[in-house]
């Protein structure tokens, strides 16, 4: 009895770290600002099939909607009540999802935003996704209901000014936006009731949404009073996937490491020093990654959710320096999200995006408010073109050969050790992952062909970048590996993908 007791202690503290994916499935994608319905047909026609673990999708619970400018993505992020109800789709179509996509072992994680309500300056009315009444000026919300008496005006009167004050961080109003007081136990509560109606359904976890802008201690009250995940799809006892949303690249009063306690944390210098490497800026190269992960003084691997980008920070929000990498450099991007899903460092979020009309006045782009694709505010369907890409302006990403067959790969080599490094001292870099995988890179201005240690059984094997294996065969790139573990590689500087990279289930 003790020894079983001690075992769901162990499983209760440590859950919240595990992203509660079907055994072998190692990544999750961002289906941001999709419909509910068309991420219930992704699940089952291509991310299933694929190995995609799960889903992170844009916040489901009732919005303002703001018509200057026109419907915003960032309206998703102003809460007027937990009824789920947005452009996305109502209750019904968001249940048939989370059951769609967990009966093919696909896993859905809600973007829960906790911290605040819409902004101060929100007004009042039934301008929102459901209709429900509220008014900003009052601090009036019946719809939750939320009075005056739930915000934190008391502390703090007015904006964040100064972020070396942790006290102002997490008390004061982010962007205006109306501060929940999460100390009181009716906030907490009320939040969790929220988030309990997601796991119900059948939710496997959450990102919170400007974690950094709450204390640790009132999140862990929070999740404290959360349920067990639906035992119709997770063993008895899982708790949800925490992970938090922590800008943390240093030089401020909050650290991430605050936050370990009560999940992983988003680790927005992975993706900073990563695109300032692969862009060759301030004399980086890629030979520099070989101690890539807590050798660059990252959060440790397993309190770390990592990826390229995100919603905010492709379009300069939120940790969005320059050097971040996005859809518009694709032959880079897909080197970085190559990398980063060869490496066995943090648990892997893909991004899929849609495109907008970029227009940049001094250095800044002013149509970065632009929301998904739509006909008079209604969200386009997410439509598939004969080969596989996305149509009605959504980027689709995650459906990219490279970075599909890099998921894949990603799930091939788990648990495998980081092994056989090799670089030329510049940008040509090559790594394995124990005898299961192996990929090299060329990010230099001269072609690379060299004879490399692998690791892999003798054989023939399909490059996963240039091809796929079909039916034994290979329509890219093919590389023999010999009795001795090594092959020959040839790269040039000019090639559309400058990477191969091939898997213990890609040989032939």
């Amino acid at each position: 009895m003790k020894f079983f007791l001690f075992i769901s202690l162990f499983g209760f503290c440590w859950g919240q770290y595990d992203p509660q994916t079907q055994y072998g499935r190692t990544a999750i994608v961002h289906l941001f600002e999709w419909r509910w319905v068309d991420i219930a047909k992704e699940c089952e026609r291509y991310l299933a099939p694929k190995g995609f673990g799960g889903v992170q999708v844009s916040p489901p619970n009732e919005n303002i909607v703001v018509y200057n400018p026109s419907r915003p993505w960032w309206e998703r992020y102003q809460p007027i009540s937990y009824k789920i109800c947005t452009r996305s789709g109502n209750e019904d179509e968001f249940r048939d999802m989370v059951t769609r996509c967990n009966n093919v072992g696909v896993r859905i994680y809600v973007d829960a935003v906790i911290n605040h309500m819409c902004g101060a300056g929100g007004g009042a009315g039934t301008s929102s996704t459901c209709g429900s009444y509220y008014n900003a000026n009052n601090r009036d919300f019946p719809s939750v209901p939320y009075s005056a008496w739930d915000f934190n005006d008391g502390k703090c009167d007015g904006e964040i000014n100064n972020y070396n004050d942790a006290n102002q961080v997490r008390n004061c109003r982010l962007s205006g936006l109306l501060d929940l007081a999460l100390e009181k136990d009716y906030v907490r509560t009320t939040v969790a009731n929220y988030m309990n109606h997601l796991i119900d359904m059948g939710v496997a976890g959450f990102r919170l949404d400007a974690a950094k802008h709450m204390w640790p201690g009132d999140i862990k009250a929070v999740l404290d009073k959360l349920h067990n995940l639906n035992t119709q799809w997770f063993s008895q006892g899982s708790r949800p996937f925490i992970f938090q949303e922590v800008i943390d690249l240093g030089g401020e009063a909050i650290k991430g490491s605050e936050y370990f306690g009560n999940g992983r944390v988003t680790e927005f210098k992975y993706g900073a020093k990563l695109g300032t490497v692969i862009r060759k800026w301030n004399g980086e190269k890629m030979a520099y990654l070989k101690n890539w992960g807590e050798g660059w003084g990252f959060v440790p691997s397993d309190r770390a959710l990592v990826f390229v980008d995100n919603h905010d920070n492709q379009r300069g929000h939120g940790a969005g320096g320059a050097s971040i990498l996005t859809f518009w450099d694709p032959r880079m991007y897909k080197m970085a999200v190559g990398f980063m899903l060869a490496h066995p460092y943090g648990f892997t979020r893909v991004m899929s995006s849609y495109r907008w009309p970029r227009n940049f006045q001094n250095g800044k782009d002013v149509n970065d408010w632009i929301g998904p694709p739509n006909n008079n505010g209604v969200t386009k369907e997410v439509t598939i073109n004969p080969d596989t890409t996305c149509g009605n302006d959504w980027v689709c990403e995650h459906r990219w050969r490279q970075i599909r067959n890099m998921v894949a790969f990603r799930n091939v080599v788990n648990g495998q050790p980081f092994s056989n490094w090799w670089d030329n001292g510049s940008n040509q870099v090559a790594f394995g992952r124990g005898n299961r995988g192996f990929i090299v890179f060329n990010n230099d201005d001269w072609s690379l062909s060299t004879t490399l240690q692998t690791g892999l059984p003798a054989g023939t094997y399909c490059d996963v970048i240039s091809g796929d294996k079909i039916d034994g065969n290979c329509t890219g790139i093919k590389v023999t590996v010999g009795s001795d573990g090594k092959a020959h590689f040839s790269i040039s500087n000019s090639a559309e993908d400058p990477f191969i990279a091939i898997h213990a289930e890609s040989k032939l």
